[in-house]
């Protein structure tokens, strides 16, 4: 199907949820399993003694887990507070904590203690900025003034009743988790499912599909069980494997039949411009090393041009460290969901 499709489904028992353009799949969400933290729940916990050389304090978290919370400065030991988990707990660790909630709607982000109005920068037009300040200030009139509000981008263009009333559920919301800071640790307010997470934060789509099935129509669970696979091909005869391990993602690249003197660089440049859908889809982060198909020094510099680009249009935080004495490219990228393979299992 042509356009921008969103299907709504499950997946082996886990809500899930994927975007495809043209057909082809670009994002995809699968529901933890119900005992883990995901990244924006929002958490009553008891904060524990500050421990030396970590810079932080652990805290007690609702059915015996444990977090971590950096920020300590003028807590005190033994306190009830909010904390909003930020990442992944790493196997062994402790789930990752902050202070600083932030709470998101298709239309907002609201942020205690954080103040100020922002509009986001994709809304050009002055006319509408206008319209959305006046609106917002209107919505959020009597607030906490240390309340920070953030219009999204979906604003642009969007009903005002809409947004407006978008504004006072979060905002009613935000306030009624201020107001719950004293008991035991309890989880308040669980991190969205794929299914709101994908119509409340992907660009509008030209087909929303959320009847039962929609997967199967859309050819999503082929697509899924490819990236459960770790051969990717690519043009040309040419593929890439791609292996998490316990310390890094290995990923290697070969220009499979075609031995022209130009096939290495053909087939590492369609590498660099797959690997970055390749990582989000297969929920892979940290340490990555790449093993490029043959090329020539001289043409590392394209090469490298090649995996900016596709990294930025990405948008996950990434850094490219560069080329190892023994001619592979590193790279470390956000660890922002749980592998889909571990997801899965």
């Amino acid at each position: 199907m042509k356009g921008r499709v969103i299907a709504l489904d499950q997946f082996r028992g886990r809500a899930a949820a994927a975007m495809l353009e043209d057909g082809v799949l670009e994002e995809l969400l699968v529901a933890l399993p119900e005992d883990e933290l995901a990244p924006e729940a929002i958490l009553r916990g008891r904060l524990g003694r500050p421990v030396k050389g970590l810079g932080g304090a652990f805290v007690d978290l609702p059915g015996g887990q444990s977090g971590f919370l950096r920020q300590t400065r003028g807590l005190r030991p033994g306190a009830s507070l909010l904390v909003q988990v930020t990442g992944l707990a790493e196997p062994g660790k402790a789930v990752p904590l902050s202070t600083k909630l932030s709470l998101k709607s298709r239309y907002a982000i609201l942020t205690p203690g954080a103040p100020g109005l922002n509009i986001s920068r994709q809304i050009v037009d002055e006319t509408a900025r206008a319209t959305l300040d006046t609106m917002a200030e209107a919505a959020m009139a009597g607030a906490d003034p240390a309340l920070g509000l953030i219009l999204r981008s979906a604003c642009d263009g969007g009903d005002e009743g809409v947004i407006r009333d978008d504004l006072i559920r979060l905002r009613d919301l935000v306030e009624a988790l201020l107001a719950d800071t004293d008991g035991p640790p309890e989880l308040l307010l669980d991190a969205p499912d794929p299914h709101l997470a994908a119509t409340r934060d992907w660009p509008a789509p030209d087909t929303l599909d959320d009847t039962p099935g929609s997967f199967a129509r859309h050819d999503v669970r082929e697509a899924i069980d490819a990236l459960l696979r770790p051969d990717c091909p690519l043009p040309r005869g040419a593929h890439m494997i791609v292996e998490p391990t316990a310390a890094l993602v290995a990923v290697d690249v070969n220009t499979g039949p075609d031995t022209s003197p130009a096939a290495g660089l053909k087939a590492s440049i369609a590498a660099a411009r797959a690997l970055p859908r390749q990582l989000r889809l297969r929920g892979l982060g940290g340490q990555v090393v790449i093993d490029f198909a043959p090329l020539s020094k001289k043409d590392r510099q394209v090469l490298e041009q090649t995996l900016r680009a596709a990294f930025r249009r990405d948008g996950r935080d990434t850094v490219l460290a560069g080329w190892t004495p023994l001619g592979n490219f590193e790279l470390t990228r956000k660890r922002d969901r749980v592998p889909l393979a571990e997801a899965l299992a």
